[in-house]
């Protein structure tokens, strides 16, 4: 039960939020008052229909937005592909001088000001505004941009293909990159910058244009992104459309899925879309990246440091209200410590009280929409029809003022069984639910976390030795992140981002994860007098 300090009145909370609202928007050159245009192709504009933005916290419209009607969005792909027509021969290290001023721009717009009493950073501020998560995460995602920007500096002069050895006297095979086209970035809402920020940093290092349409629930965080990037285009003489936005529903991303002048579909979003949208463009023999669903697991073992585990498990499954695809879901306890770390978590989380996210200190935000509630409710209805043990949670914040947002309380549970054939485990909640199963035997452990079908994060705490060469091993975890000692949340830049099986198989950021963004080319030359044949192969005509 919240205590009475915790609680501020509802319209108190309704006042501090619009007040800030204004503020943020104002810093970021985003209108208060009228409708905003949510199509920008080197022009501002938007005719479609009007999609509101909500604030998750108190339920109130930010803006309405125009989106792009099915002309316009015609028009922006077309102007999307003729402006890769031109930025493709801009030479790479002058793209990534464009990048490195990118950077600064996001950058300016990290930077603390002074508002209202309260030092807030104002692109940050508006990603907490608009899709909930507190503070300090919003801030760590424009970080994340700009994290991304400066690998992409470096890279523009390290897209490097490679000699390759011929059989043949005089003649030498290289492997060439080239830019792809033009790049569709489909957004989700949870990380509404950040992943548009790995996708449109190595597209443009590799010389392509992008087209942008963010998840339709987060547009001014896509408009106000859209705004910084395209001054820094003008400012170079570059066209506006090499960076394209399209704010619009779910006929838009049909549009641009089908789209056969879109060479790369970068999509992040449910499993049942992502199987749409993988069938859909690979009918056309397009490229695509998804990035899909999480259902991550933390293994503790007996050795295992609770000192280290406990707060990445808490974090991991409380942070950003489980609404990270790498949201810890799933936790495996050995059996001799599961009665002391269950204790341990349930006391964290009885520390942890709803706030406005805006606020320093705040750990537990809303959930992005009210349908998020309800598929919160569901999850929970199953557990308890079916048997399971809740041991803390599983309730909406009904009291004022956290009625008029989307709050739940994060919920432990512990399901009847641990087989993961159970709808439970096999399905990813996107709430912060986190089910609890005991082990006796590693193996066990990890045959539970290779048991559904997302493979996206995992994480296995142990000091033991044998215990991390099993887990990075060919039987160990079959996910596309297998972190020790380390929580399932908050990958960095620097490694390729993605799972394997119904996650979709997609890679982006680091690593080699660029290499999708180009198209590449076989080329074999001939220096000599000769033209021998590969294999020996013998083709000469006699008289």
């Amino acid at each position: 039960m919240l205590t009475r300090p915790a609680l501020v009145s509802k319209r108190c909370l309704t006042r501090l939020l619009s007040t800030r609202a204004s503020n943020i928007l104002t810093s970021l050159g985003l209108p208060t008052s009228g409708e905003i245009s949510g199509v920008y192709d080197g022009q501002w504009k938007g005719s479609g229909d009007v999609m509101h933005s909500v604030c998750p916290t108190t339920g109130e419209t930010l803006a309405r937005v125009r989106s792009a009607s099915p002309a316009e969005l015609e028009e922006a792909i077309a102007r999307t592909r003729e402006a890769y027509m031109y930025f493709r021969n801009v030479p790479a290290p002058r793209r990534g001088e464009i990048l490195r001023q990118i950077r600064e721009g996001l950058a300016q717009k990290a930077r603390w000001l002074f508002v209202l009493n309260d030092d807030r950073d104002d692109l940050g501020a508006l990603i907490t505004l608009e899709m909930g998560k507190i503070r300090t995460e919003g801030v760590g995602e424009v970080q994340e941009f700009v994290d991304i920007c400066d690998y992409a500096v470096g890279l523009s002069r390290m897209m490097n293909g490679r000699i390759v050895a011929s059989e043949r006297p005089g003649h030498s095979i290289y492997e060439v990159p080239n830019p792809l086209g033009v790049v569709a970035v489909l957004s989700a809402f949870n990380f509404p910058v950040a992943v548009y920020g790995w996708n449109l940093a190595l597209s443009l290092a590799a010389g392509n244009a992008t087209l942008w349409k963010p998840s339709p629930t987060t547009p001014l965080c896509a408009i106000a992104v859209t705004k910084i990037v395209s001054s820094i285009l003008e400012r170079n003489g570059m066209p506006g459309a090499v960076a394209s936005l399209i704010i619009g529903g779910k006929k838009t991303g049909e549009a641009i899925v089908e789209s056969k002048d879109v060479e790369l579909v970068s999509f992040t979003g449910s499993e049942h879309v992502g199987r749409i949208v993988g069938q859909t463009v690979a009918s056309r023999f397009g490229k695509v990246i998804l990035e899909l669903g999480g259902n991550n697991a933390s293994i503790v073992m007996p050795d295992a440091d609770l000192s280290l585990a406990l707060p990445s498990v808490f974090f991991g499954a409380v942070g950003t209200a489980g609404q990270r695809c790498t949201s810890t879901r799933r936790l495996y306890l050995h059996r001799s410590i599961a009665p002391e770390f269950l204790e341990r978590l349930q006391k964290l989380y009885r520390s942890i009280k709803p706030g406005d996210p805006l606020i320093d200190g705040t750990l537990l935000g809303p959930l992005h929409t009210h349908a998020a509630i309800e598929t919160y409710s569901k999850a929970v209805d199953y557990l308890q029809n079916s048997g399971a043990e809740i041991l803390t949670g599983g309730s909406q914040y009904t009291e004022a003022p956290f009625d008029a947002g989307n709050f739940v309380q994060p919920t432990i549970a512990i399901p009847k069984s641990p087989n993961t054939k159970d709808y439970i485990w096999q399905t990813e909640t996107f709430a912060p639910i986190l089910n609890v199963a005991i082990f006796d035997h590693l193996e066990e452990a990890i045959g539970w976390n290779n048991g559904v079908p997302q493979g996206l994060s995992s994480s296995l705490w142990t000091r033991d030795l044998k215990n991390l060469g099993k887990w990075i091993g060919p039987a160990g975890s079959d996910a596309g992140i297998v972190n020790v000692n380390v929580g399932t949340s908050g990958a960095e830049i620097g490694a390729a981002f993605g799972g394997n099986k119904s996650t979709g198989w997609g890679r982006e950021s680091g690593g080699d994860s660029w290499k999708q963004y180009v198209r590449w080319s076989a080329c074999t030359v001939n220096f000599s007098d000769e033209a021998p044949l590969a294999q020996g192969v013998n083709f000469t005509a006699t008289d």
